[in-house]
C-alpha cells in the first residue's frame, strides 16, 4: 500500500497485509467499564492473499495461549467506495456484523458499524496506521455515545514474520 499524497484510495489497499506477521496484541480486560488492566499476549496472522484483483483479502489469525483463532473478510464495494472487514472467531464461529470504511490519501484506515457489547448498543471503530513494508498498526475502539467519545480496547502491532524488535 503507497502512502504518497497521489495514492486513489480503494481497490488494494489490503495489498500490504500478505504474508506472515507477528502480532502483538493488548486488549482492555474489561471493556466499558472503566478498568485500565490490560493483557498483552503473542498471534500469528496469515493474510492468504489478495482475491478478486485487490477487491478482496483474507486473513487468519491464531493465539496460541487463548486458544483460538480468528478470520476476516475484507471485500471492497466499488460503488461505495469503501471496504466492509467481516470478523469470526472459532469459540463460536458466528459473523460478527461488519465494520465500514476507507483509507484516506495518508493511508490511515477508519472502519466504523453498530454492534452490541454484552447486550448493550453500541458503535464499534477499527483503525489500521503506521503502515509500512514490516509493520502496521490496528486498533478497536467502542463508544456508547453514538460516536461522540470513544474507549480503545484492543491493540495490534503487526510486524513481518522473522523481523527484529527494534
Amino acid at each position: 500500500m503507497s502512502t504518497s499524497s497521489t495514492r486513489s484510495p480503494g481497490i488494494g489497499d489490503f495489498d500490504f497485509l500478505v504474508g506472515t506477521w507477528d502480532v502483538t496484541n493488548r486488549r482492555l480486560v474489561a471493556p466499558l467499564t472503566g478498568s485500565t488492566e490490560w493483557d498483552e499476549f503473542p498471534a500469528t496472522a496469515v493474510c492468504h492473499g489478495t482475491l478478486f484483483g485487490g477487491a478482496a483479502n483474507l486473513d487468519e489469525i491464531v493465539f496460541p495461549t487463548k486458544g483460538f483463532t480468528g478470520l476476516t473478510l475484507r471485500l471492497f464495494d466499488p460503488v461505495r467506495a469503501q471496504w466492509s472487514l467481516n470478523w469470526v472467531n472459532s469459540r463460536d464461529g458466528l459473523l460478527q456484523p461488519p465494520v465500514h470504511g476507507r483509507f484516506d490519501r495518508d493511508g490511515r484506515g477508519e472502519f466504523l458499524g453498530d454492534d452490541t457489547y454484552e447486550g448493550a448498543p453500541m458503535r464499534c471503530r477499527f483503525i489500521w496506521s503506521a503502515i509500512t513494508a514490516e509493520s502496521a498498526r490496528w486498533e478497536q475502539a467502542f463508544s456508547t455515545d453514538e460516536g461522540k467519545s470513544w474507549e480503545t480496547n484492543w491493540t495490534m502491532d503487526f510486524r513481518r514474520a522473522g523481523q527484529v524488535r527494534g
